[in-house]
């Protein structure tokens, strides 16, 4: 069965809604407007949290809803609302078309179709039991306390979500995708004397629970997480100042999601509010970077078949060879920019507008072997994994939390580091790359972004970098 059928048969048939009926009331309501689009969904999502050896919390939750926008000009109207009928759409219809009350706009035209099917459209739910994943959950914590007698405390999550969409526009085509999307997420606390250190690791993707949840895999992520706490017992206090930082490669990519992704999405750069607003076709970067936001790599978290305005996504070229080729687009800003839609038009939901958001973006590897890189640094840091870290788009300012970091000493990693962040300029420390790995990797399937209040899954990915004269804040007297 298509798409489209079975979400036919979610949002027309299971709730009386009428298809005919709704497709002319959309038509009729934005008539006029310069574009717009219904947006349908229905999600169900359950949770089950492990602390300390007892489940916490356990959810189960199933929502539906949709979204009824306009645009006219630079202004967008948006009604929403949980019930699916076509009394709440009229009522969400005589809202928005106060936006382009008086307005002759020409209707933007309909994205195009695709073929491609990214991932499957079973529902991971259904994939074990919840007796099996309460077990599950305990496994991991009896594995990681044998693990070490160190181990204090043990923190468990897995998820899950089924999320069904249409779209509907006025032209009566319809869109839709069924994406699924799950997680493993694990945390182990270590303690020795008066000393307590975290470690963490996760792992997902929109696909099955099945490869993530085989006793191998989740073995290696507790292992993983024990790792990084057992390391960062040995920690001693970070360095502060100037110096040369290597980044690993995969999840420190989240660096360049934060410091220079968000900088390139489209919105900031109509409103001339980003750092990089101005700058197509100029060198942003060093020679060598090449940054790419890509939608369409199979069963990746950030990845969809279409965006929630019903465009494909695309691999889009952001930096090629460190100039700036174009920005992450939405329909409504790429029409105002005179741009192509590149497939990032995201919401968190049907209660939520969409705007320009991520996918997986990343930077493409270069030929330097990793150790190579390493050998060439006499005095720095190299972090490996970061935790939580801000920034200012306006002026590309950012802070980042390492949590695993190793001082370099003439070549070779030294003790590791506790408390080090990274401080920098996102246009100005992509210019200070020096060294590009040969090791792009993504990361495991674990990141989720915000942006405005609205939180949507987004992967990431680099190589192993070495960036010159970034600024360490550290913790060292």
């Amino acid at each position: 069965m298509s798409n489209i059928a079975r979400t036919d048969q979610i949002f027309f048939e299971n709730t009386g809604l009428d298809q005919s009926r709704v497709e002319k009331l959309v038509s009729d309501t934005l008539r006029g407007a310069d574009d717009g689009e219904l947006f349908l969904e229905y999600c169900q999502s359950e949770s089950l949290f492990l602390d300390d050896g007892k489940i916490r919390a356990a959810n189960f939750d199933t929502t539906q809803g949709f979204g009824l926008r306009s645009i006219a000009g630079e202004v967008s109207g948006y009604a929403h609302s949980s019930e699916l009928s076509e009394a709440a759409l009229k009522r969400a219809a005589n809202t928005v078309q106060a936006v382009h009350s008086g307005h002759s706009g020409t209707f933007a035209d309909a994205p195009n179709g695709t073929n491609n099917i990214l991932y499957t459209d079973e529902n991971p739910l259904g994939d074990f039991s919840f007796e099996q994943k309460v077990k599950l959950l305990g496994e991991i914590d009896a594995y990681a306390r044998a693990k070490d007698p160190r181990v204090s405390q043990v923190s468990a999550s897995i998820a899950g979500e089924w999320q069904a969409v249409q779209i509907v526009r006025p032209s009566g085509l319809r869109v839709a995708d069924i994406r699924p999307l799950v997680r493993l997420n694990i945390s182990v606390v270590v303690t020795d004397g008066d000393r307590m250190e975290t470690g963490s690791y996760g792992t997902g993707g929109r696909v099955g629970f099945g490869e993530f949840v085989t006793e191998a895999s989740w073995q290696a992520s507790v292992d993983e997480a024990l790792r990084q706490a057992l390391v960062n017992l040995d920690a001693i206090p970070a360095p502060a100042g100037e110096m040369t930082v290597v980044l690993g490669s995969g999840w420190p990519g989240i660096l360049l999601h934060e410091a220079v992704g968000h900088g390139l999405e489209g919105d900031f750069n109509r409103k001339k509010t980003s750092a990089f607003s101005g700058l197509l076709g100029q060198r942003v970067a060093s020679p060598g970077v090449t940054v790419i936001d890509d939608g369409t790599i199979h069963d990746r978290r950030g990845s969809l078949t279409i965006d929630d305005e019903g465009t494909p996504t695309a691999k889009t070229v952001l930096i090629e060879d460190g100039i700036l080729k174009g920005y992450m687009q939405d329909r409504m800003n790429a029409r105002l920019m005179g741009m192509t839609a590149t497939g990032n038009g995201r919401r968190q939901s049907h209660a939520h507008a969409p705007m320009p958001r991520m996918t997986n973006t990343y930077m493409l590897g270069g030929d330097k072997d990793p150790q190579e890189i390493l050998e060439s640094v006499k005095d720095g840091i190299y972090a490996v994994n970061f935790g939580g870290g801000q920034v200012d788009i306006t002026n590309g300012k950012f802070v980042f939390s390492c949590t695993e970091a190793y001082k370099i000493e003439n070549g070779k990693l030294g003790a590791p580091l506790k408390g080090a962040t990274l401080i920098g300029n996102g246009p100005e420390s992509m210019q200070r790359v020096s060294m590009i790995g040969n090791d792009m990797a993504l990361d495991p399937g674990i990141g989720t972004c915000g942006k405005d209040g609205q939180g949507v899954p987004v992967g990431v990915g680099q190589p192993t970098l070495r960036m010159d004269g970034l600024t360490v804040g550290g913790t060292a007297a």
